[in-house]
């Protein structure tokens, strides 16, 4: 089983795929304090406690990092325990078949590239990925695959914390769909704000970038990943589909690209 990490500034997403298919996954935090064997204890305690999960034999790695220090932990994770098995680290150098169009690719984070890959594979081009995660990130990928720029935006729990620091009167608070979009309450004002505004953001971006982007804007295909996009599927027009394993497709991908099938 080909075993994909991927390492994001406040989550870290495991998965397992039995050829093309995700049959395990987990999402745990993100401490850049974690040494490399406490990161494969805690690894071998959640396949070995999985249900789903008998005689697990992993063949291949892949993984991608947001984090370095994490990255390095990472590494020697790797090497430390799993040094029989054929890993892929995706940085500089690896094959990612996505051509980088920026002034500077090596800029571009590494997940943004996996996710641009995944995409492509999955609903072909031009598309848009809308990456709900620390930051929102919007990344454009043409009809010919390339990755051609994006956008970021603040997250929404960041934007939450900021309004929590910054606002005397103003508390975290459950996000979920308020009844109206003209709230009653402070709470519910929070929540119309958080969801409707984060929707309203999503579709004003896609549409300006798919303008952009093609000549037909109807074309461009919107995939929303990341653990907060259930928030504001529902409410965001643009939005075609949502993939919550779009990183972990794209590294096995990858995996496929500089190894060879699982």
């Amino acid at each position: 089983m080909l075993l994909t990490i991927d390492v994001g500034n406040t989550h870290t997403v495991l998965g397992l795929f039995e050829g093309d298919e995700v049959i395990e996954h987990w999402r745990i935090n993100t401490d850049p304090r974690r040494t490399a064997d406490e990161i494969a204890v805690v690894l071998q305690g959640l396949v070995n406690q999985s249900p789903l999960l008998v005689d697990t034999d992993i063949s291949g790695i892949a993984l991608c990092s947001t984090v370095p220090s994490v990255l390095h932990e990472m590494r020697e994770m790797c090497r430390r325990y799993y040094g029989d098995v054929p890993a892929v680290i995706v940085e500089p150098g690896v094959k990612t078949g996505v051509p980088v169009r920026m002034d500077n690719p090596k800029e571009v984070g590494s997940d943004r590239i996996v996710n641009s890959l995944a995409a492509i594979n999955l609903y072909g081009g031009p598309a848009i990925v809308v990456d709900f995660g620390t930051a929102t990130t919007f990344d454009c990928i043409s009809a010919k695959g390339e990755y051609v720029g994006g956008a970021i935006a603040p997250g929404i729990e960041i934007s939450i914390d900021a309004l929590s620091v910054r606002g005397a009167q103003l508390h975290k608070i459950e996000l979920v769909r308020p009844r109206h979009v003209i709230a009653k309450n402070t709470v519910e004002a929070l929540q119309s704000g958080i969801i409707f505004g984060f929707a309203g953001q999503v579709d004003g971006l896609v549409d300006r970038m798919a303008e952009e982007l093609s000549d037909n804007p109807d074309e461009v295909k919107v995939v929303a990943t990341g653990g907060l996009a259930p928030l504001v599927l529902e409410e965001a027009r643009s939005i075609d589909a949502f993939e919550p394993w779009l990183t972990l497709h794209g590294l096995r991908l990858i995996y496929e690209r500089n190894i060879g099938g699982s």
